[in-house]
This record gives C-alpha cells, sequence and structure tokens, in this order.
C-alpha cells in the first residue's frame, strides 16, 4: 500500500506464509510503478520480509527497508486499516475454494482503489491520489502517535 495515496500497489494471497507470495506482491508493485523513486518498504518482522531473496529484490530497486520494532501493529497503522477495511467491508463471506477467494480478493482491490473514497486523503479515492503530487488535506488524527507523545513528556 503506497503510504501517500493509500493504492493497494500489490497483493498476492498465498496458500502458505512462504515468501513467494509477498515477492509476487512486490514484484507487481515494482512493475505497476516503475518510475516511482525514494521509496520505503515499510514492515512488520514477518519471516517473509527478511529472508534473502525478498532483501536482495528491495536492495535491487533501492528501496529503503523499515519494520516494525517490536511487530506491534500499532506501528503500521496505514498496513491495518487497509486490511480491515477489505476484511470487513469487501471481503465479508468465507470461501471454500482457494482460486474463488484469489479473484475476490483482486476484486476487492481494485474497489478500495478505484470507488472507495478516504477521508484520509482529502475524500479522494486511491487512483486519484496516486496521479497528483502534493500535500493532501488529512482528515483524521493519529490517535496511537499523539498518545505515544504524551507518553514522552
Amino acid at each position: 500500500t503506497d503510504a501517500y495515496s493509500h493504492k493497494i500497489v500489490g497483493f498476492y494471497l498465498s496458500e502458505d506464509l512462504s515468501a513467494k507470495g509477498p515477492l509476487k506482491a512486490l514484484k507487481m508493485a515494482l512493475t505497476g510503478n516503475p518510475d516511482c523513486k525514494n521509496l520505503i518498504h515499510h514492515s512488520d518482522r514477518g519471516v517473509q520480509y527478511c529472508c534473502d531473496e525478498y532483501v536482495k529484490l528491495l536492495q535491487d530497486n533501492t528501496i529503503k527497508i523499515s519494520m516494525t520494532e517490536n511487530g506491534d501493529p500499532l506501528e503500521n497503522p496505514l498496513a491495518e486499516r487497509v486490511n480491515g477495511i477489505l476484511k470487513s467491508e469487501l471481503l465479508e463471506e468465507v470461501f471454500v475454494d482457494f482460486k474463488i477467494a484469489q479473484q475476490a480478493i483482486a476484486v476487492a482491490c481494485s474497489t478500495y482503489n478505484h470507488l472507495r473514497p478516504h477521508g484520509s486523503i482529502d475524500n479522494l479515492k486511491p487512483v486519484e491520489a496516486h496521479q497528483i503530487t502534493g500535500e493532501l488535506n488529512k482528515r483524521w488524527k493519529n490517535y496511537y502517535q499523539i498518545n505515544k507523545q504524551k507518553r514522552r513528556r
């Protein structure tokens, strides 16, 4: 997911937790955004994101690597929010067939990107926000960051 536009730029539903799925998702993101510069890849510390092949693909594309400190989901709120929206709004059914689930994920990601406006990106749809530059009016507060700053004082 692109942090600026909230566009899902790469996805893949895998049958296991190997690096195969994340590698396919990353390759999709790179293919769809060939001119992007100064990228940062942020993830949890899952073994699939730490494996040699995945790290090498990031490094080969000069993408900076960022990982959560302790695996706290609140350290990657955008990913948690996007996954929550996909699960609660766009993928409510239970799938008995893997291929059908893969197709449903593709439809859900397309719906999310092309049809769903977001208050956090000036009420634009992610594909619209992805095509512009400049500051977007964020219509929400990051309560996690606010509380974290208060605790530090």
